[in-house]
């Protein structure tokens, strides 16, 4: 996993980095919410762990910031703060779990690889349309990592459609009845709507096929 470990305490930071690592986890370090931010709302990782009291910006504020810019990805706070407001707050904002200080790496490791778990099964609950890309049946949102997109009306029901019917052709006359509602809207406007859909998105998934329609492959990862 690619993990963002936010830690004011050198000492713990470098013992969990260096044990995370030893573990095949792809992690990145930071010694403070500001430093954090920057990287955290450009590059996407599969899970944050962070400590709560923090300068500055404490382990919920930035939470906050990050997930107002549509970023969700899941998050284990370890924290010597044993108040039960506070281990609320961090289950309100939508942690995962959360782990009282002091804790054996062993033991985080075991709730990485619970989080892990929980991560697999959101995958598949998502459809990969590209690297990026996944549409999700249950949110019925197009995501990019874990960012919801926004789109119009029509573009978002183009790419449901076609998320629904992954693999397969869907055809100019299915797309009129689904997007249009059955409106007498000729081929070359759909051509235009998927043009535009297109230009909005980061990577092209979408397949014209000659004369007939769109398709979309399911994405598989290698």
């Amino acid at each position: 996993m690619k993990i963002a470990l936010l830690e004011d305490e050198m000492m713990l930071r470098s013992s969990i980095e260096e044990y995370l690592t030893s573990l095949n986890h792809q992690v990145k370090s930071f010694s403070n919410s500001m430093q954090a931010k920057k990287v955290l709302l450009k590059e996407p990782f599969d899970l944050f762990i962070f400590d709560i009291n923090l300068p500055k910006i404490n382990g919920f504020e930035i939470l906050e910031i990050l997930q107002n810019e549509g970023i969700y990805t899941p998050i284990i706070y370890i924290s010597a703060l044993v108040e039960i407001e506070e281990i609320t707050k961090a289950y309100e904002l939508g942690a995962a779990d959360y782990i009282k200080k002091p804790f054996h790496l062993k033991e985080l490791a075991l709730r990485i690889n619970r989080v892990a778990g929980l991560i697999e099964d959101k995958k598949r609950r998502h459809i990969l349309l590209s690297e990026n890309y996944s549409f999700s049946k249950e949110k019925e949102s197009l995501f990019y990592n874990d960012i919801v997109q926004e789109l119009t009306k029509k573009q978002y029901k183009i790419i449901q459609v076609l998320s629904l019917n992954i693999d397969s052709i869907v055809t100019f006359d299915k797309l009129r009845s689904y997007v249009w509602d059955d409106e007498p809207v000729d081929n070359a406007t759909i051509r235009a709507e998927i043009s535009r859909l297109r230009k909005t998105l980061k990577e092209d998934f979408i397949k014209s096929i000659k004369g007939v329609g769109y398709k979309v492959e399911r994405y598989v990862k290698g």
